[in-house]
């Protein structure tokens, strides 16, 4: 669930071939209405590599657009216990993508295409068999979470996404600074 700041410096944009449906409505969609092309991106290939499992992967995944304060996170199937304050959509069946509405209309296209690829992974993870809200690590030592942060990093980096944005992009409201600094280190990310 990554969080987004103002970027320390431009970035560059995404695949032109994505396209994202800033006016998608609240409610759930198929992933292709929010974000018509993200299935023909070579992010996407190297994402899933076997095409059948690809368009699987694609045409069962839905994102929510609701109306909370909220960056992207996979719905999970049950309400997730020691959370906090957190009440999440609850997915029991389909594989959800849940994007809050200010983060869909105004964040950078390059941001959202990022996020849409890391909450991808988490979707792969769990298919695999794989806790995604495992408590037994923290968010910056979660195995699901530093692969997920480690595909959108190297794919950043293929689009030659400065280490600046790449920092922002990892400063996430719910670490300290001794977590971002480890989470930097783990990605390979200077501090700047």
């Amino acid at each position: 669930m990554p969080s987004k700041r103002k970027e320390a410096e431009p970035s560059p944009d995404p695949p032109k071939v994505l396209r994202v449906d800033r006016a998608t409505p609240l409610g759930r969609h198929p992933i292709l209405r929010a974000f018509p092309g993200l299935d023909r991106l070579p992010t996407a290939q190297r994402h899933e590599p076997d095409r059948p499992a690809r368009r699987k992967l694609h045409s069962e995944t839905f994102v929510e657009i609701v109306a909370d304060d909220v960056w992207m996170y996979v719905a999970p199937r049950t309400s997730p216990r020691g959370v906090g304050r957190w009440k999440p959509v609850v997915s029991p069946q389909d594989d959800c993508i849940v994007i809050g509405e200010g983060h869909l209309r105004t964040s950078p296209e390059l941001i959202l295409f990022l996020d849409i690829f890391h909450e991808l992974c988490h979707i792969r993870q769990r298919h695999a068999g794989r806790e995604l809200f495992d408590r037994r690590y923290s968010y910056v030592r979660s195995p699901t979470e530093v692969e997920a942060y480690r595909f959108v990093v190297d794919e950043a980096r293929l689009l030659e996404v400065p280490e600046p944005v790449l920092r922002e992009y990892l400063l996430v409201e719910w670490i300290d600074k001794g977590e971002y600094h480890e989470l930097l280190d783990t990605l390979g990310v200077s501090r700047g």
